[in-house]
């Protein structure tokens, strides 16, 4: 079957790979990097599942608990490469990968966790970071790990509002005399 994208064998799949992990903000899976690499019409799957385990067996790309990082090898071969990709394709790369990138850096900057405690109970710690450091850091003894637990998933959906909630708490203390 003839392939309608500017992508049209494995070799250009390749490079188009090396030019999105060279541009993504965390390492990913391999869902999302499908998502992104999806965008040309030209793209064969099984190409493309082929080109990234190839790309890993030759150290262009890390694979870690699931997670495919770029090497510096992988990221001094793409950059060689990637004038060779279709300006058309690298836009609709860059489009997908704004999106993405905004929620790998905001997944970095929340944090949370939950720790049992030998004596019983558990400890969940929350965490906000900025670009420039931590905000704000929070740790509470929970009777249960269920309770640490909704703290932490509530805590990662709405991190904001947890911080000025507790900020407004501090500030208006005296409000409450």
């Amino acid at each position: 079957m003839a392939r309608h994208g500017f992508i049209h064998d494995k070799l250009d799949i390749k490079f188009l790979i090396l030019y999105i992990m060279a541009r993504v903000a965390a390492p990913i899976d391999f869902h999302a990097l499908t998502d992104l690499t999806m965008c040309d019409d030209g793209v064969d799957y099984f190409e493309f599942a082929e080109a990234v385990s190839e790309l890993v067996e030759t150290g262009h790309l890390t694979l870690e608990e699931e997670l495919y990082a770029i090497t510096d090898k992988g990221r001094a071969n793409g950059a060689a490469c990637e004038s060779s990709l279709p300006y058309t394709v690298k836009q609709k790369c860059n489009v997908r990968l704004a999106k993405v990138n905004g929620i790998l850096r905001r997944n970095a900057q929340v944090r949370s966790s939950v720790e049992d405690r030998p004596e019983g109970g558990s400890v969940v710690k929350m965490e906000l970071d900025d670009d420039k450091g931590n905000l704000f850091t929070l740790q509470l003894f929970c009777g249960t790990r269920e309770q640490a637990q909704r703290m932490a998933d509530g805590f990662r959906e709405e991190p904001e509002r947890v911080y000025h909630d507790v900020i407004a708490a501090l500030l208006d203390w005296e409000k409450n005399r």
